[in-house]
């Protein structure tokens, strides 16, 4: 079987000038992912070694995370038994944080989310309690889910999520609110400083 090659096609939507949208067939969706995520794995291990390069300063920090579940707001019966997600992040010593997550969402499909953001401490409540917000691409919302998150083009879809979050040691806590459909509660370690 011959695999496709992507194709740029020009669409008008209502009140914008035209947006170029490059399409690729499935297999090669799932290779850009693949190849993004393994991207984003060598910066994080360059940012992680002792040879910098001049990219990655003094003070960086890659943290692990994961979470168990989400808690809805609303029950639906399409809602998968078991939510999670696996996921990396860089932050600099500025507070900027860029990132990439693997995570099943509510309904059993293998999703991502690669944002860039920024965090900042609420020091006048407490030193270790800070707030976080970062914005991205989710991509794998899919038939016959896709009208389940706003903006959603073929599986690809921005996202942001907004979190509070509290330090202790190397260790962090975050409530990440999911839109207007759930809270997730992640767990955070800083693998290397």
């Amino acid at each position: 079987m011959a695999l496709s090659s992507p194709t740029l096609i020009f669409e008008r939507p209502i009140g914008l000038s035209m947006i170029p949208i490059l399409k690729f067939p499935i297999r090669s969706r799932r290779r850009v992912v693949a190849w993004a995520m393994l991207g984003f794995a060598t910066l994080a291990l360059l940012a992680a070694s002792k040879v910098r390069a001049g990219i990655f300063e003094e003070g960086d920090v890659l943290m692990v995370q994961g979470a168990p579940g989400v808690i809805h707001f609303n029950h639906d019966p399409e809602h998968a038994d078991y939510s999670w997600l696996i996921g990396a992040e860089w932050q600099s010593p500025s507070r900027w944080v860029a990132g990439a997550a693997y995570f099943n969402n509510s309904f059993d499909q293998k999703c991502q989310y690669l944002y860039f953001g920024k965090f900042w401490p609420l020091e006048f409540i407490d030193s270790n309690l800070y707030f976080k917000l970062s914005g991205g691409v989710l991509l794998g919302y899919k038939e016959p889910y896709e009208n389940k998150i706003p903006f959603n083009h073929n599986g690809v879809a921005p996202g942001a999520v907004p979190a509070l979050g509290y330090r202790f040691g190397d260790f962090n806590v975050q409530v990440n609110l999911l839109g207007t459909a759930a809270v997730m509660f992640t767990a955070g370690y800083d693998l290397f400083k």
